[in-house]
């Protein structure tokens, strides 16, 4: 495979994966980052990363926007649920100690 065509199904990877994660809001971030050790804040540092890594001045509000599909602070108000005790003592069991 071609480094084009390699970039390219990244790419459409990377849109279906947002696309999946904006038609699941009900998954929690922190549901995320128990199962996988990733969540959308992730994803939207590794967009600003590679941005930066490119040269391309992007900020990360707009890379939030970019796999958020809104403004964070719009999600946050209206997806965003309050961790339960059990989330947060399983994210916990998940972190590596210092």
């Amino acid at each position: 495979m071609d480094k084009q065509t390699q970039t390219e199904l990244e790419a459409a990877a990377f849109r279906r994966l947002v696309k999946h994660l904006d038609e699941r809001k009900d998954v929690q971030n922190i549901d995320l980052m128990i199962l996988a050790g990733f969540c959308r804040n992730c994803l939207s540092k590794w967009y600003k990363a590679a941005a930066d890594e490119q040269g391309v001045e992007l900020s990360y509000e707009a890379a939030c926007e970019q796999v958020y599909g809104m403004p964070y602070s719009d999600w946050k108000t209206n997806y965003q649920q309050k961790a339960t005790p059990e989330q947060l003592a399983a994210y916990q069991a998940t972190q590596k100690p210092a």
